[in-house]
């Protein structure tokens, strides 16, 4: 079994990393390295979100090139395969990895990493890892490192997974909780959205294997062309590639975003395609009467926001994106800037407790909070971070939104509920639960808006609409509509 990572490094020689900032700060020696630990450490110990931190830290230092591809690759790697790591390490050490100190974990993890998932060449991953240890937790415990380094490159990946992974036909949940590195009862939620049972054995998992599998692959930049300010054919022309699904997306196979002038003008931006299209689901229900007031019931950080508000302008229409957190509002209020018409407006409000009257709006958007299970690939550290207990208590905020969204919309007007989660409770379980307590809404089938995408009807009847990303490619976002009787 071979889990090697598709990164180019195959010894520790590094390029001079140019093109960095001219007044840079001095790098540190091995900035690669030292950048990914700095992260992990940050995820750690404060809860940052690494796909926000990395690059922030990178421009900060001044690091790029080759350095800046190696950083990434670690501190990505280290995060998706958290999991498999620590069980291997748990083995290799004389005690619990749980009393290992916290700052000397991502070490272990990042040698780890290079081990047993790059072609690094194991002399010299341990030696530049334990270089590293000593510069940032010290002597003593770099030689603790060592010996541990040293122990888990006695095997290769596959030979440890023989050794740390529970048997597949006794324990298949578990045998795929530390084989693709996702806490066990994520593996269980995962399996019952796909309708698979463990129960049945380790075959009746088969495609929740394929959507763990993709969780730790690198997903492509997936870029969105805001209605009436740039179009796919500028994206192609700065390099991007058109997308599969999309009208409004191109991917970019590789380099900055930012190196594109539509991104840098603001009138392109990084979306997932999924994203793009349970919006655009929305936009294509169609209403009888008027068609001019839509809102954006939980906008932040403004993705959708920027398609609809485009989409409405070219219908004559105004968008309201409602945002609870001020910062957050900020960045819906730059997403939505020169969009068509001028239509995009932003307020500060709760969408539970709001001000405007009921049965203002025509169309309206409810991006819930959710636990983010749709986009492990692109957050790996969720996926240690969230627990049942999680899901659990965002029930109660998922249903008044969607309740209060009902509430907001016109007779005859159309609710879109979304998550980027495939968990039942927050998808079919909300919908389900909002319903039986109402007799003015009824589900659409959500796939007959989106006749691009195969495979995606989910749900009762399929009523729902779930994307998947071994299936399309995407995240895995959920989206029901709903009509206002």
């Amino acid at each position: 079994m071979s889990d090697r990572s598709r990164s180019p490094y195959r010894s520790t020689r590094r390029g001079t990393g140019g093109g960095g900032a001219r007044n840079a700060p001095p790098q540190p020696k091995d900035p690669a390295r030292r950048a990914a630990y700095d992260v992990l450490r940050a995820v750690h110990d404060r809860d940052a979100y690494a796909n926000l931190l990395l690059p922030a830290t990178l421009r900060e230092r001044g690091i790029s090139g080759r350095d800046a591809a190696l950083a990434t690759e670690l501190t990505y790697g280290a995060l998706r395969r958290q999991g498999t790591y620590d069980a291997v390490l748990d083995a290799c050490v004389d005690r619990s990895l749980k009393s290992v100190d916290a700052e000397v974990l991502p070490v272990l993890r990042l040698g780890a990493h290079q081990l047993l998932s790059t072609n690094i060449p194991p002399h010299a991953a341990v030696s530049a890892t334990v270089d590293l240890a000593r510069r940032v937790i010290g002597h003593h415990r770099s030689r603790f490192a060592n010996a541990v380094l040293r122990k888990v490159a006695a095997r290769d990946l596959a030979a440890w997974l023989e050794v740390v992974a529970p048997d597949r036909a006794a324990d298949p949940v578990g045998h795929l909780s530390v084989v693709h590195s996702h806490p066990r009862w994520i593996v269980e939620a995962l399996a019952a959205a796909l309708g698979e049972d463990p129960a049945a054995g380790p075959a009746a998992l088969a495609e929740t294997e394929r959507l763990l599998a993709a969780h730790n692959e690198r997903p492509q930049v997936t870029l969105v062309a805001k209605p009436g300010r740039a179009s796919v054919a500028d994206l192609v022309a700065g390099g991007a590639t058109a997308a599969r699904y999309s009208p409004h997306a191109a991917y970019l196979a590789e380099g900055d975003p930012a190196g594109l002038r539509e991104v840098r003008q603001r009138r392109a931006a990084v979306q997932d395609e999924a994203s793009q299209l349970v919006a655009l689901a929305l936009s294509r229900v169609p209403v009888e009467g008027p068609d001019s007031l839509w809102l954006d019931a939980c906008a932040g950080p403004g993705g959708k926001a920027g398609l609809l508000a485009g989409l409405a302008g070219q219908r004559e229409a105004r968008l309201l994106a409602a945002e609870i957190q001020p910062v957050r509002a900020g960045l819906v209020a730059q997403a939505v800037e020169r969009s068509v018409r001028d239509a995009g407006r932003v307020v500060v409000a709760d969408s539970t407790s709001p001000a405007w009257r009921d049965g203002a709006f025509d169309r309206v958007l409810v991006d819930a909070p959710c636990t983010g299970l749709g986009a492990l690939r692109r957050r790996p550290e969720s996926r240690w971070r969230r627990t049942p207990e999680t899901a659990a208590g965002l029930a109660p905020l998922q249903r008044a939104l969607l309740d209060r969204a009902l509430d907001a919309a016109r007779p005859g007007g159309v609710v879109a509920y979304v998550t980027c989660s495939p968990h039942l409770p927050e998808t079919t379980g909300t919908v389900a639960a909002v319903l039986a307590d109402r007799a003015d809404a009824e589900p659409l089938r959500a796939a007959d808006h989106l006749p691009e995408v195969s495979g995606a009807a989910a749900g009762p009847d399929g009523a729902y609409a779930q994307f998947w990303p071994h299936r399309h490619g995407t995240d895995a976002m959920f989206l029901a509509l709903l009509r206002k009787r």
